[in-house]
């Protein structure tokens, strides 16, 4: 089943028509070896030593003393019904399929170009370690495991990852998951670290693919099936407000971001509409509170990203946003978002439905373990959403969603 993935013209048009600009304003040099956050709503957490003395603690509490597992059956788990995931399956025809796999690792499905063929599938941010860390031996220990093993994981096309933290890009499953037969291609941010990572996993440059901001590349494929379906869609890299960093001397040297996919006209079909849209936030903050109670100014500078890639695509059939390790607000706000932030980017992006995750997987911040589906309830609520729009879904459990704004 080979992949090929390229750049359209209108890509490459819009991509030679930003480097006219000059530097993005998120470069901090020419070289494009060092990033930020060029945005009023960020700013660094860490400004003197009492506050790296709270942050130790509030982390060591997290790690070393974890919470009451007393909760843990009230995460809802399934063994995942990978049938959702048929070809023939027509109940799903025409819609998007998403399931979760824990954290913010979740396998998504765009709708079948015909009928009898599945539709792309796209993997983020694969995690099934036991430990999110640089060592299997320390480090944040999984409080729920994986509803199903790494080789049971469907066929797909692509591996998309939001950046390089342990919790979000794994050495050891990406090892597996990219040296499957069917040779899926890999989409990360940005940055000379990032090619270098996955050359050392073995993984050739044809099949690596760094995207700065904005940048956007098409992946086809052919099916092996009766009708030999062509499937294609659209990768689109696009910002977040977070940082990067696996040791202690590469802090932002490469890039973080979200991920746009949506589905495009294969070769053979050049008249499909597109349908299919899918927002993927990976890790990332909205605002900057300084209290721990999230409260603050209703003025409060937002990251602008979100409202952009809301008017660029006309809304989402499917936002797939963080809601958790979010405490304490003072620290974590300018890079994780709290459930009332979540709703924010919901709206921001023109939603239609979204799920929450990087929450009931690892406890990285201080909040109670079912804190952030209950804030969130309550957050879309308060926002006036429609019942049901912006929810959670169990590990394991497959969510389908109507494409194309049905």
């Amino acid at each position: 089943m080979p992949i090929e993935v390229t750049e359209t013209a209108t890509q490459a048009a819009a991509r030679e028509e930003r480097a006219k600009a000059g530097r993005p304003a998120h470069w901090l040099n020419d070289a494009g070896t060092h990033f930020h956050n060029p945005w009023p709503s960020f700013r660094e957490s860490v400004t003197n030593l009492s506050d790296v003395g709270g942050i130790i603690g509030t982390f060591a509490q997290a790690i070393f003393c974890p919470q009451s597992t007393a909760r843990k059956d009230e995460i809802p788990r399934f063994v995942p019904d990978w049938a959702e995931f048929a070809p023939e399956n027509d109940k799903t025809r025409g819609k998007v399929r998403a399931t979760w796999l824990g954290h913010a690792c979740f396998l998504v499905e765009l709708p079948a170009p015909v009928a009898g063929a599945r539709g792309p599938r796209i993997l983020f941010d694969p995690v099934f370690s036991d430990r999110c860390s640089p060592s299997q031996i320390m480090g944040p220990k999984r409080y729920t495991k994986p509803p199903c093993k790494l080789d049971e994981v469907p066929e797909f096309d692509a591996i998309v990852i939001s950046h390089n933290h342990y919790d979000h890009m794994d050495t050891n499953s990406l090892k597996v998951l990219l040296s499957r037969p069917s040779a899926p291609h890999v989409f990360a941010p940005y940055g000379a670290a990032n090619q270098s990572y996955f050359r050392k996993l073995g993984v050739p440059a044809n099949r690596t693919h760094c995207l700065d901001w904005w940048d956007a590349r098409r992946v086809t494929t052919t099916l092996p099936s009766d009708k030999a379906a062509s499937i294609a869609f659209d990768v689109t890299c696009t910002p977040g407000q977070h940082f990067t960093g696996r040791g202690l001397h590469d802090r932002c040297h490469t890039l973080w971001a979200g991920w746009v996919v949506e589905s495009a006209p294969g070769p053979d079909d050049k008249k499909v509409k597109t349908t299919g849209k899918v927002y993927f936030a990976g890790d990332t903050g909205y605002r900057s509170v300084t209290s721990d109670t999230d409260d603050g100014p209703d003025d409060l500078p937002v990251c602008p990203a979100f409202k952009e890639i809301g008017e660029r695509w006309g809304g989402m059939d499917l936002a797939l946003i963080p809601i958790g390790a979010y405490t304490p607000r003072s620290f974590l706000s300018p890079v994780h978002s709290a459930p009332r932030d979540s709703v924010a980017i919901f709206k921001d992006v023109k939603a239609r439905r979204g799920l929450g995750m990087h929450w009931g997987t690892w406890l990285l911040g201080a909040e109670q373990i079912l804190d952030p589906p209950e804030k969130l309830a309550e957050e879309a609520q308060k926002a006036g959403l429609k019942e049901g729009a912006f929810t959670v879904c169990g590990i394991g459990e497959t969510v389908l969603v109507d494409a194309g704004g049905k």
